[in-house]
């Protein structure tokens, strides 16, 4: 299996000043849902943050994002393992395959494959 990316998911109340902010750092929104926007930089459109003003589809709002190649692989990998599943794999209507486990420290990782 393969990472392709690692991304810092952000909650905020304040979406638009967030993404002026992060602006300011070269990142450019390249997704908005309106409940989560994605930034990334045009440069390199792996170096990315995602912004959020709550999870709108799982109980609890990720600390971080990981795409990898093949989902379905990790999921079972990390069942097996006895890590704690928060939400159970799915697919999301924007076109993504997901789903949520706690890493040792209680923090939460949304694992997704496009």
């Amino acid at each position: 299996m393969s990472v392709r990316r690692v991304v810092p998911d952000i909650q905020t109340e304040a979406m638009e000043e967030s993404r002026d902010f992060y602006g300011l750092l070269g990142l450019e929104e390249v997704m908005n849902l309106g409940w989560v926007s994605t930034l990334a930089s045009p440069d390199n459109p792996t170096a990315q943050v995602i912004l959020m003003t709550q999870e709108m589809t799982a109980p609890v709002t990720p600390d971080m994002s990981v795409e990898v190649d093949d989902v379905d692989a990790v999921y079972e990998a990390v069942r097996a393992s006895g890590a704690r599943i928060v939400r159970p794999l799915q697919d999301e209507e924007w076109g993504v395959r997901r789903f949520f486990a706690a890493d040792p420290n209680g923090k939460v990782v949304n694992v997704l494959s496009h």
